[in-house]
């Protein structure tokens, strides 16, 4: 049995992850197998997500004064919290992805994007947008297609006056010859 100093302390270091949190998603799962538990962890791994099951009392306390304090009155039956304190889309494509996979075992509770409080519907929606990366790669190939465009414009010039020089001597070499 855990002593009153080691409670305060997971409940300390589980309220500065609910402060850190950028996202968040509670989630309940019922006769779930191991193999099924670490498969969901590797994916919420690789989406760089802590995930871990936690103690209902302990999650409400911890949750008070945090950005997931909305969601507190969803910590009630089994409970399992997967945070992301960087991209929410990769934290909700894995939900998301294992939700549908596994329906009669896994079930989505609520979720905290940007401190909004979102249902699955929009954890959905969320994790049918293009990752961050993958956003700023398409705004930097916008950017730099106008730049390629100019460039194209910029040498023409140059080279069309080539051209026209060209088949100016070719006229005149015919003409002389």
């Amino acid at each position: 049995m855990k002593t009153k100093a080691q409670k305060q302390t997971d409940l300390d270091a589980l309220a500065e992850q609910f402060k850190q949190a950028h996202a968040a998603m509670l989630v309940s799962f019922k006769n779930m197998t191991v193999a099924k538990d670490q498969e969901l962890r590797n994916q919420l791994r690789e989406a760089g997500v802590s995930y871990s099951v936690v103690k209902n009392t302990l999650a409400r306390k911890a949750a008070a004064g945090t950005p997931l304090e909305p969601m507190s009155d969803q910590f009630k039956g089994v409970t399992a919290v997967a945070l992301s304190a960087a991209d929410p889309v990769a934290l909700s494509k894995a939900i998301s992805k294992f939700t549908k996979a596994n329906p009669d075992i896994f079930s989505f509770k609520v979720g905290l994007v940007e401190g909004k409080v979102v249902e699955l519907k929009e954890v959905e929606a969320i994790a049918s947008l293009p990752s961050r990366e993958e956003l700023i790669s398409k705004v930097l190939f916008l950017i730099n297609a106008q730049a390629q465009r100019l460039v194209t414009v910029i040498q023409a010039v140059p080279r069309n006056l080539a051209v026209v020089m060209d088949q100016v001597r070719a006229q005149k070499e015919a003409q002389g010859a």
